[in-house]
């Protein structure tokens, strides 16, 4: 804890005695957050919502996505090994199943398990921003999310560029990846390929990973654009202490195909978005990798898709609506051959009382083929205070149908329940936002209240887990977050971005006697995340970030990494990173021990 104070009270040194130099502020404020219906300016938000510039992406200690995760707020991001290899994620103390991954929209949801929820196909050189909503989002994309949405987004570029990025570090890692644009008369197009590869930090840890990624966007006129894409991932790795700490010689491999192609239509007052999708994952698993023939299971998942989502303005406000119908099917091993059906209808209004008050509400109903209809209301109410103040609150009913793990997996040490309920949620929330001169504040509390929480249990070591419905959990938490960002002014020495922030989150699940909990009691509990990226002259960056966690019934750790760059916008740039550098002894997932201190190093290549 004394490194963490000292930590702190260096960054905010730093940042009082920079920042008076800095007088060129970059605004976030008018970036349109990308939901499906009814988009609005992120400073006119009525909710909890981080943004991940692309400054942040190029600039973070990291080699994927969930490593860059890691450093948004109230986001818990639990790894099994080094750049994510796989990793889960979860938001304000729910599980991993219960956060929604999106890439431009496009659910990544699996209907076999959340573990596979961040196997993301695109190279992280190419990913634009990425947009955590924090909270529930049923009524905005649908049931999976249950505490929070994460939005992968990725933009059509009109000029030509190619990017090339190359890194060899500890642990035998090396990795090459590429991003590039060509656009051709009314034709966009991106292309992006990555391939990532290690030794493994511990004992049967070694992955290979490749990644790739086309987007293509054709403007037909004024009104009418269409778009598609495609892209692809295959991840194999050892698994020791992945799923259990009895079989060190765990072995997966995952393939994950992604497909899309939408049409959009646009009037003065009228919006119209048109899609199908079709995503398949194929994951097997080896209980001892060099005896496959011991324990093996194979699934292949497949989910088809069509949406349709809009908007119109009438003197009455903006009145967003949408219709979905998906399949999700699985041939299993191990689960068996399975299909469901849900329909989906959204309606949601956004009306503004004057300049300073607006009011968002709507519903999601949906129909599953196992539970029939269920309903999600939910409304924010914003009220813009001052023109630096705006002040917040919402009310949402969120919904989690079970997984196929959850209702059938059979295994050594899990073992599925068929009679598994779904999972429902009240949330409220209220906060304030304070923005000025660069300077961004947020101050939320939140309150979910959940209904048949899906929990695995178990009475003793020697019993497999198994999931069960708990009748009621209560989670409150308070999220705490101050951003400075600035654009460059000729300074020899400026900060260019600080973030600190902090998150408590409580959950009254107590664990009944003789009976062992396995998720919903190693939540966060205190996080405290910290960073300053300070230029030095034109072309040198020096990112420093630090991490404390604390999760409910676990030891706390911190963990400080950065980052140093050359030239990294120029023709050729270098950059050097170290991960926890303190040394800290930790784990985040399963049994799965973390590494100590380590680095990795590379160049980037950059033509237009």
């Amino acid at each position: 804890m004394q490194k963490l104070v000292l930590l702190l009270s260096s960054m905010a040194f730093c940042f009082s005695v920079n920042a008076q130099t800095d007088t060129t502020t970059q605004d976030l404020g008018e970036v349109l957050i990308h939901e499906n219906r009814i988009q609005i300016p992120f400073s006119k938000q009525s909710k909890n919502i981080s943004l991940v510039s692309k400054l942040q992406l190029e600039t973070t200690p990291a080699r994927s996505l969930a490593e860059v995760l890691s450093y948004v707020p109230g986001v818990d991001i639990r790894q099994r090994g080094v750049t994510g290899v796989q990793s889960d994620v979860s938001i304000r103390g729910g599980s991993f199943e219960q956060t929604l991954m999106l890439l431009n929209g496009i659910k990544l949801s699996d209907p076999q398990t959340g573990h596979h929820m961040m196997n993301i196909p695109v190279p992280l050189v190419n990913i634009d921003r990425v947009e955590v909503l924090k909270g529930p989002a049923s009524r905005v994309f649908g049931q999976n999310a249950y505490a929070g949405a994460i939005n992968v987004i990725t933009e059509l570029s009109d000029k030509k560029y190619a990017r090339v990025q190359g890194y060899a570090g500890d642990f035998g890692m090396k990795g090459i990846n590429f991003a590039g644009s060509l656009p051709v008369g009314n034709y966009r197009q991106n292309l992006a390929i990555s391939y990532d590869d290690s030794n493994g930090h511990w004992y049967n840890s070694d992955y290979q990973v490749s990644n790739i990624f086309y987007e293509g966007g054709y403007n037909l006129n004024e009104k009418n654009e269409l778009k598609g894409m495609i892209a692809y991932t295959d991840r194999s790795f050892g698994a020791n202490g992945f799923y259990s700490s009895a079989f060190p010689d765990q072995w997966e491999s995952v393939q994950t195909t992604l497909s899309s192609l939408s049409h959009t239509f646009t009037l003065d007052n009228f919006y119209l978005n048109t899609r199908g999708y079709f995503r398949r994952n194929k994951d097997q698993y080896v209980l001892k990798r060099n005896e496959p023939s011991f324990y093996q299971n194979f699934h292949t998942t497949d989910v088809y898709a069509l949406e349709a989502n809009g908007n119109f303005e009438t003197k009455l406000g903006t009145t967003g609506f949408g219709v979905e119908t998906r399949k999700e099917a699985i041939e299993s091993t191990n689960l068996g051959n399975r299909d469901r059906v849900l329909t989906g209808i959204f309606l949601e209004q956004l009306v503004n009382f004057g300049s300073k008050v607006d009011l968002r509400a709507g519903v999601y109903s949906n129909y599953y083929s196992e539970y029939g209809w269920k309903h999600f209301p939910g409304a924010e109410l914003g009220v813009q205070a001052t023109t630096d103040l705006r002040l917040y609150s919402g009310y949402a009913i969120s919904y989690r149908i079970p997984t196929y793990n959850d209702l059938y997996y059979v295994g050594p040490t899990n073992i599925g329940n068929d009679q598994l309920q779904p999972e429902q949620a009240q949330n409220f929330e209220i906060g304030a936002k304070w923005s000025k001169s660069g300077i961004f504040a947020e101050l939320v509390y939140f309150y979910r209240s959940t209904d048949n929480l899906i929990e695995w249990t178990r009475p003793d070591e020697d019993t497999p887990w198994q999931p069960q419905n708990f009748s009621e959990v209560k989670f409150n938490g308070i999220e705490a977050s101050l951003n400075y960002r600035v654009s460059p002014n000729g300074s020899t020495v400026r900060v260019k971005e600080f973030n600190l922030s902090y998150n408590y989150i409580n959950a009254d699940l107590i664990n009944q006697p003789g009976i062992e909990t396995r998720y919903a009691l190693t939540a966060l509990k205190n996080q405290v995340i910290g960073g300053v990226l300070v230029g030095i002259g034109q072309k040198f960056e020096l990112n420093t970030k630090m991490r404390y966690v604390e999760r409910m019934n676990q030891d706390p750790y911190f963990l400080l990494d950065m980052r140093a760059d050359y030239n990294r916008t120029g023709r050729i740039g270098f950059f050097a990173e170290a991960s926890n550098i303190t040394d800290t002894d930790y784990m985040e997932a399963g049994t799965v021990q973390m590494p100590g201190r380590w680095f990795r190093a590379g160049f980037m290549l950059n033509f237009e």
